[in-house]
């Protein structure tokens, strides 16, 4: 997967959803793309090629695979097939910030195989998320206690949610939206 192709994705979503609603950068872009990189971003939760980049995407816009484009159809033939895809930016898009999403999908597909326990379990993880916290406790006059834990914290939030056992590859949309709204309504942060 080439990088110059996640971030012209990754660009032309945050574009156009920074846009006002009624001055849409675009209505809709009809791309060709490695195959590959094609089928990651149309992906559903369960496909084997679905990851970070299937999930962010399809929070902003609308994407459909819409042909194969075999190697035989270029001069010279490519070593790669490919695939057309239309995306369609949300209009308006989720309100939704997308630092803080990003942050949280980023920790959880991390190693997207993994339960979501086992995936907040990491030491670098809970740093962050026990400086973000503490700065957002400093910032709303909350005291912590003295015994107070991250990691128990992070596992009273999952098992409140339901999503302790959940892992990632699984997980649609709508699931990490609840994960997200669970976590910021305990003070944690990833942004």
């Amino acid at each position: 997967m080439l990088v110059w192709q996640i971030c012209l994705i990754r660009s032309l979503l945050l574009l156009s959803s920074s846009c006002c609603c009624t001055d849409l950068f675009f209505r809709c872009a009809v791309l060709m793309f490695q195959r590959e990189f094609a089928l990651r971003l149309v992906a559903k939760p369960g496909d084997k090629l679905y990851c970070r980049l299937s999930i962010n995407t399809q929070l902003l816009a609308r994407v459909d695979h819409l042909m194969k484009v075999g190697k035989n159809n270029f001069r010279p033939p490519p070593k790669v097939e490919s695939s057309v895809v239309r995306i369609e930016p949300k209009n308006p898009p989720p309100p939704i910030n997308f630092q803080e999403w990003d942050g949280l999908v980023r920790i959880t597909f991390v190693r997207k195989n993994k339960t979501l326990s086992a995936a907040f379990k990491s030491s670098a993880v809970q740093q962050l998320l026990e400086k973000n916290y503490r700065i957002h406790c400093s910032v709303h006059n909350i005291i912590i206690p003295e015994d107070f834990s991250i990691a128990d914290k992070i596992q009273q939030i999952l098992t409140s949610t339901g999503f302790s056992d959940k892992r990632a590859r699984s997980m649609d949309i709508d699931d990490f939206i609840r994960l997200l709204h669970g976590f910021n309504a305990e003070g944690i942060h990833f942004s």
